[in-house]
C-alpha cells in the first residue's frame, strides 16, 4: 500500500532536541529536576513565540508548523493544534545510535495523545553499515509505518541521517564535505529503497542537504517510485551556518518534488545563548527566531516560485 503522502508546501520550525538542550544548552547531565525540566521547556516556548510571531507578520498559517517533542513541549502541541497549526512529534529516543520508541511499546498511546500532523522518527541508517541494527531498526520502523496507516492520522516524516563508516569517509579524504557531496547522495538513494523494500513507507521525507540539483531530483524519485507519487521531501539544516543552509534551500527548492525545510537551531541556537546568558531579553530573541524562520520562507518560496514560472513557460513536446 502507497503512503498518503504530503503535497506541501511545509516549513517546519523544529526544537524537539532533548539531549542538546539539557547538555549543549544549560551544560545538564543526568537525571533533571523539575526546575530544571521547567527551564527547558521555558526555552522552547521562547522558540514557540518567535514561530507564532513569525506567522502574524506574513508567513502562512496553512504552510507553517512546528516539530516539539512531548517531554518539554506538550503544551506548546497541545496549543498549536487547538490554534490550527500543522504539528510533528518524535517518537525516537533521543542520541541514540540505533533507532528505537521513546515510549517503548506505548508509542501508540502517546501518538494518539497528541494527534500531530506528524509522527516523526529521526533514524541514523547507512546500507554499508551494521546490517544486523538495520534490520532491526527497518522492523521497528515498519511496525510504526503499518500503525499510522492503518490506526492513525497522523502522517509519518521520516529523518533520515547516512553518518560516514570509517571506509566510506577514508575514501573521501577524511575530509566530511566531500563525503557529503560525492558520497551521501547515492547512500541516501539506496537507504530510502532499503527502507521501502522492508515496508517502511513515510509519506514526507526529511533529508539532509544537498550541493547539487541532480541529486536532489534523484531523491526525489526514489521518494516517488513506483506510485509513492504524491510522497515529499523536505531539507533540514543539520545545525549549520545560515549561508550553508541558505545554499541548501536554494538548490533544494529549484526540484520539484522538494516542498519545504525543517530548520531549528540555525534559527533559534545563537539567539537562545544570549537570552540564557542575559545578553538578550525574552523580546528580543523572539525577534531573532522570528526574521530567521521568516527569511527561510521567503527564500524558500522565492525560489520555489521561479522553477514553477519557467515551468509553466517552457514550450511542450
Amino acid at each position: 500500500m502507497a503512503p498518503r503522502g504530503f503535497a506541501g508546501p511545509l516549513y517546519l520550525l523544529p526544537f524537539d532536541h532533548r539531549g542538546s538542550f539539557k547538555s549543549g544548552l544549560f551544560g545538564w547531565h543526568g537525571v533533571l529536576t523539575s526546575a530544571q525540566i521547567e527551564e527547558v521547556a521555558q526555552a522552547k516556548r521562547v522558540i514557540y513565540e518567535g514561530f507564532l510571531q513569525a506567522v502574524a507578520s506574513g508567513v502562512d498559517k496553512d504552510s507553517a508548523g512546528i516539530l516539539v517533542d512531548e517531554q518539554f513541549g506538550a503544551t506548546i502541541l497541545e496549543d498549536a493544534r487547538a490554534r490550527g497549526y500543522q504539528t510533528a512529534c518524535p517518537v525516537e529516543k533521543s542520541g541514540q545510535q540505533e533507532f528505537d520508541f521513546e515510549y517503548g511499546d506505548a508509542f501508540a498511546n502517546h501518538i494518539e495523545r497528541f494527534d500531530p500532523t506528524f509522527c516523526k522518527v529521526l533514524v541514523r541508517y547507512n546500507p554499508e553499515g551494521d546490517s544486523a541494527m538495520n534490520r532491526r531498526q527497518a522492523a521497528r520502523l515498519r511496525g510504526l509505518s503499518e500503525y499510522l496507516r492503518k490506526a492513525s492520522r497522523s502522517r509519518f516524516m521520516f529523518e533520515l541521517l547516512v553518518p560516514p563508516e570509517a571506509q566510506q569517509l577514508k575514501s573521501a579524504h577524511n575530509d566530511k564535505s566531500t563525503y557529503d557531496k560525492e558520497l551521501r547522495p547515492a547512500l541516501m538513494v539506496r537507504t530510502i529503497e532499503e527502507l521501502q523494500n522492508a515496508g517502511v513507507e513515510p509519506d514526507v521525507w526529511k533529508l539532509e542537504g544537498l550541493d547539487r540539483r541532480e541529486d536532489c531530483r534523484s531523491l526525489v524519485q526514489v521518494a516517488r517510485r513506483e506510485g509513492r507519487d504524491n510522497v515529499g521531501c523536505i531539507i533540514l539544516g543539520r545545525g549549520e551556518n545560515e549561508e550553508k543552509v541558505h545554499e541548501w534551500l536554494t538548490t533544494a527548492a529549484s526540484v520539484e518534488g522538494f516542498i519545504g525545510f525543517a530548520v531549528g537551531r540555525t534559527d533559534f541556537w545563537n539567539p537562545l545563548l544570549d537570552w540564557r546568558d542575559g545578553k538578550a531579553s525574552t523580546q528580543m530573541t523572539i525577534d531573532a527566531v522570528a526574521h530567521q524562520f521568516e527569511t527561510f520562507v521567503a527564500l524558500f518560496e522565492g525560489v520555489r516560485a521561479e522553477r514553477e514560472r519557467r515551468s509553466a513557460v517552457l514550450p511542450r513536446t
